[in-house]
């Protein structure tokens, strides 16, 4: 079987930039390997969970990684949609407006704590993570290629927090939750102290391999029985009697889009029944709406009715 990778350099690189942040973020490894996935695909990640358990660090090492500046946007209830995308500034001496790019014009932008921002400033991110760029003054401008949004997020129940609109989530590729340490790991950094869980680790691959990557893993195989499987999975988040709003078709995209980048990463030039059922609920929970329940408890519920839907939805043979 042909290699799944055009470039296996690049394939090579992919994995070292894992083993790094892999060395930065300890005892995380699917976690790590989903963002990843989600970085290959092209697609932005949603981290949730609880204050403190290495979101933003996790965020930081994967952009020191592939050797990028990370831009780092703090998001708070006065924080406004020209902070993030950036202003047009009258120059006396040219006689005319310059634009000045905020800090969503960066390879890797870090929305951190983005629901304690309201509606209106989440929605400034909408054009950048849909479409790549952003449109001030009536003018279109392309942002840098790749375009990661790693965004972090805490549990809607924490005070100051506002939900994410319908269409905010929808521009996540993946969402996912890290937990807390396992004990081993936390032993360790108690005895080797804060400033050990800041070391930045040293770049394995290029933002060039990068776009090669993504542009490999988006070419890959998808058997048109594995199509069709992932459409029923999806028109059975859209009629189920517990879900008033299923998978949207950008959803639907996405999570074929992350399939491809799983089996890019594992060396294979096809999507598997395995790449679409492992990234189902991070791929595609974060997208239904429940008919009832509100808060923390909904995000459990959700997932498990992803599951349910995988079950019972027949594979090909």
């Amino acid at each position: 079987m042909r290699p799944a990778a055009d470039a296996p350099t690049d394939l090579a690189a992919l994995r070292a930039v894992q083993a790094a942040v892999a060395e930065a973020i300890r005892g995380k490894a699917e976690v790590i390997e989903q963002v990843l996935v989600c970085l290959v695909a092209g697609g932005h990640v949603l981290l949730e969970d609880l204050p403190g358990v290495g979101k933003s660090t996790l965020a930081r090492a994967v952009a020191a990684a592939v050797g990028a500046e990370l831009m780092r946007i703090q998001f708070t209830a006065d924080l406004l949609p020209a902070d993030i995308i950036g202003v047009s500034v009258w120059r006396p001496q040219a006689e005319r407006f310059e634009f000045q790019p905020g800090p969503l014009f960066g390879h890797f932008v870090l929305a951190d704590e983005i629901n304690r921002a309201p509606p209106r400033t989440q929605s400034a991110l909408l054009e950048a993570m849909g479409e790549g760029q952003v449109s001030v003054d009536g003018i279109s401008r392309p942002l840098p290629r790749p375009f990661m949004v790693i965004a972090t997020q805490n549990p809607l129940e924490h005070h100051g927090t506002y939900p994410l609109p319908e269409s905010q989530r929808d521009r996540f590729a993946l969402r996912v939750t890290l937990g807390y340490a396992d004990a081993e790991v936390e032993a360790a950094l108690l005895q080797a102290g804060a400033a050990a869980g800041r070391l930045a680790p040293q770049a394995a691959a290029s933002l060039d391999a990068i776009t090669r990557a993504q542009a490999a893993a988006a070419a890959l195989h998808l058997h048109p029985d594995l199509a069709a499987y992932a459409q029923r999975v999806i028109q059975g988040t859209r009629e189920h009697p517990e879900l008033s709003q299923g998978v949207s078709t950008r959803g639907a995209l996405a999570w074929v889009a992350t399939a491809r980048a799983r089996a890019w990463l594992a060396g294979r030039d096809h999507v598997s029944i395995d790449d679409l059922q492992t990234l189902a609920v991070p791929a595609l929970a974060h997208r239904v709406v429940l008919r009832t329940a509100e808060g923390g408890a909904s995000e459990a519920v959700v997932a498990e009715l992803v599951r349910e839907i995988l079950a019972r939805t027949p594979v090909p043979r």
